[in-house]
């Protein structure tokens, strides 16, 4: 894979590490770091050796906080931005990704920087961490899922209360709310995200994505039908480690 320049990418034990790299703008994302995730999202979702993704953002004092506003407050002409957005929408390859992606959080964790959070799988964040949507102060609102992603974590009052507030949450808070799944110290941040994402590597890849499948597909489906998708997903995987013979049995052949 070629050099980026806003993004890093590394494989290491099954594990794609993707660092947001601007640090001397606190990691803030532009249309060349969009260019760039959208690149090496693609490149990771036909990766066979790639089990889970890790994404961070480099340098002391953020993970992403936010958006480049000189350049996405700028709109380009409306059919250009609408082939950009076909072409080009990193939201929805990043919830499309069937492997595990985990957030790995400190810092400033802003605008498209949360959005970014949201649309991954597990978050976990420092003790420094700190969360905010300040689009509202701005004349906007969230344009890259945020308005939908959050309220579905955290549930519609917090998610409200974070959008018309424009305050910042710290990670204690963020816990309470739920917005992550664990927060540790700073220096046990990426150990912590390691151990998880081995944990998970060293399972069947197909149970892991059927796992992830059932849960984010089952959400949007009534009860009964996202139990009939459980059970078709467990009735596929059993198939595929059982004999065939085992399976005519269990079928009732």
């Amino acid at each position: 894979m070629s050099a980026f320049e806003t993004i890093i990418y590394e494989k290491q034990s099954h594990k794609g590490y993707i660092t947001l790299n601007r640090p001397r703008v606190l990691n803030v994302y532009n249309v060349r770091m969009r260019d760039e995730l959208y690149e090496i999202l693609s490149a990771v979702k036909d990766d066979p050796e790639v089990r889970v993704v890790i994404l961070k953002g480099a340098g002391e004092k953020a993970f992403c906080a936010g958006a480049d506003l000189k350049e996405f407050l700028t709109a380009p002409p409306p059919v250009q931005a609408r082939r950009i957005r076909f072409q080009r929408d990193v939201w929805s390859l990043f919830l499309s990704l069937e492997k595990p992606v985990i957030a790995d959080i400190h810092g400033y964790c802003l605008g498209s920087g949360i959005e970014m959070a949201m649309c991954c799988d597990l978050r976990l964040a420092s003790a420094d961490a700190q969360f905010g949507v300040p689009e509202m102060g701005l004349g906007i609102i969230p344009a890259a899922g945020g308005s939908q992603t959050i309220p579905r974590i955290i549930g519609r009052g917090h998610a409200l209360e974070m959008l018309f507030s424009g305050r910042y949450v710290n990670a204690p808070e963020a816990l309470k709310m739920k917005l992550v799944n664990r927060v540790v110290s700073r220096a046990e941040l990426l150990p912590a995200v390691e151990t998880l994402a081995d944990k998970i590597a060293g399972y069947k890849p197909e149970a892991v994505r059927s796992a992830k499948q059932a849960v984010t597909r089952g959400l949007e489906l009534p009860l009964a039908q996202g139990l009939a998708l459980e059970a078709r997903l467990g009735y596929s995987l059993r198939c595929n480690s059982t004999p065939v013979y085992k399976v005519a049995e269990q079928a009732g052949v």
